[in-house]
């Protein structure tokens, strides 16, 4: 079986040889650990982002940027297909582990989550589990880590600290804002697992979904970024199998669609678990059932609540 780590510490390879182009800067850790900065104390780039994304997903994932337009405004979109849907979406890409060591706390993706099998019931799900001798792990932060902390990572992974890999970029960035739209297929796939969808039964996905621009803060970016998702993201699957259930992937089916996150997350009191699950979606799906050769379509695109998010002057 194919091992995400290895596949993806080519991709973190790559990126060491290129730093000054990617505008980003690798630092060695006295107990060994390689620490990436993709945008913690430095620009980061449209190139860093998609080759971030890919180390997320495992290498297992083709990405790309292009432009194009929303009400004749334009756009940089991420674009991403895999053929490994349920290894590089939920057992790699998925943002399923809490790192929190003493003071420093972030948000862990990428392949290590399928040493540590962070959470367990995600492979159990998909049957996988990596047994590299290397450790990649995105970090979502504006801080980053130390000894301490790659120490934690290591001993959950069951490897060395030298052998531990740490990609690190904030929400408000321009890797950040690449990295999370880049969750576009991931978000559809978790959303089907979630409602009693098989992920086994996926045989492949694509995305498109806008970059959201870098805004103020991490608070106000993550509301921006996780709205290109929800209103405008959309993506393509192919299924061994369609199930009535799919119809209820699409973020408008939540009961809390229809404004920019960042309100209602403030209307919540900042509390995750009081905002509905169901509106961590793609904005529309297509499903292709290859039994029976129709392609279903759910959801909307909604350009109005987007630019709303995104803080447009239009003039």
């Amino acid at each position: 079986m194919v091992s995400v780590n290895e596949i993806a510490l080519e991709i973190v390879e790559e990126m060491l040889d290129f730093e000054d182009e990617l505008k980003i800067e690798s630092k060695v850790l006295e107990n060994g650990a390689t620490i990436v900065d993709c945008g913690v104390n430095v620009p980061g780039s449209y190139d860093a982002g998609i080759l971030y994304t890919k180390v997320c997903m495992g290498g297992l994932a083709e990405v790309g940027i292009v432009v194009d337009t929303i009400k004749d405004v334009p756009f940089a979109f991420i674009t991403e297909y895999t053929d490994f849907p349920a290894i590089s979406c939920l057992g790699s890409q998925k943002a399923g582990w809490q790192i929190k060591v003493e003071k420093y706390f972030a948000m862990g993706s990428g392949p290590a989550r399928a040493l540590a099998l962070k959470p367990k019931k995600t492979y159990e799900k998909i049957e996988y589990e990596d047994d590299a001798d290397v450790a990649v792990i995105a970090l979502e932060a504006s801080k980053l880590p130390d000894e301490k902390v790659v120490e934690y990572i290591a001993k959950e992974c069951e490897v060395d600290p030298e052998d531990v890999y740490v990609l690190v970029a904030p929400t408000a960035s321009i890797v950040g804002s690449v990295q999370i739209s880049g969750r576009i297929v991931e978000t559809a796939i978790y959303k089907m697992t979630e409602i009693g969808y098989d992920p086994k039964l996926i045989i492949s996905g694509a995305g498109r979904c806008p970059i959201a621009p870098i805004l103020e803060n991490d608070l106000k970016a993550m509301g921006a970024t996780n709205d290109s998702m929800m209103y405008y993201g959309s993506v393509y699957l192919t299924v061994k199998k369609y199930d009535e259930i799919l119809k209820n992937v699409p973020s408008c089916t939540s009961r809390d669609y229809g404004k920019p996150f960042y309100e209602i997350f403030k209307a919540a009191n900042y509390d995750f678990y009081k905002i509905d699950p169901h509106l961590f979606a793609p904005a529309q799906i297509a499903v292709n059932d290859v039994s029976t050769g129709k392609t279903y379509v759910h959801g909307k695109l909604n350009a109005d609540v987007l630019f709303k998010s995104y803080q447009l002057v239009l003039e």
